[in-house]
């Protein structure tokens, strides 16, 4: 399991920088990112090297955060390995409810970050089907 940490900010020019220049200052390595946004805010998803630290750190400075937990499996780079992974989780009859990648890893797999609202069947079913789960300690 890996967490990540959401932060809500503002649909404007340089918001975004703000979250990262936060996390530059304390020394937080942003590993993956995926981005939301509507008219009015954005949500930014991070996977980071210390959550706790970010999360405190963003908080501070009077950013909405939130940690949570995601999976991270990794798959080859080859052509349908992410529909395979979907379809083992499809066949398992668990819902995916976003999902984005990362390759900042040296010498190593991609890993798909995926969010679902069960994650002990999730990793149960993917486990059987013999995919490669990548906790935090892994990244």
């Amino acid at each position: 399991m890996i967490r990540q940490i959401s932060v809500f900010v503002e649909n404007q020019p340089g918001s975004m920088m703000k979250v990262t220049s936060v996390l530059t200052e304390e020394h937080v390595n942003i590993r993956a990112i995926s981005t939301f946004d509507t008219p009015e805010f954005g949500i930014m998803r991070l996977v980071v090297d210390d959550p706790v630290h970010a999360k405190d750190s963003l908080t501070r400075r009077g950013f909405v955060t939130r940690v949570s937990s995601v999976i991270g499996a990794e798959l080859k780079d080859e052509k349908g390995n992410l529909n395979q992974m979907l379809k083992i989780l499809a066949d398992g009859q668990i819902n995916v409810n976003y999902i984005y990648s990362f390759v900042i890893r040296e010498g190593k797999a991609p890993v798909m970050v995926f969010h679902t609202d069960d994650f002990e069947r999730a990793e149960k079913v993917l486990r059987a089907a013999e995919v490669k789960l990548v906790g935090e300690e892994e990244l």
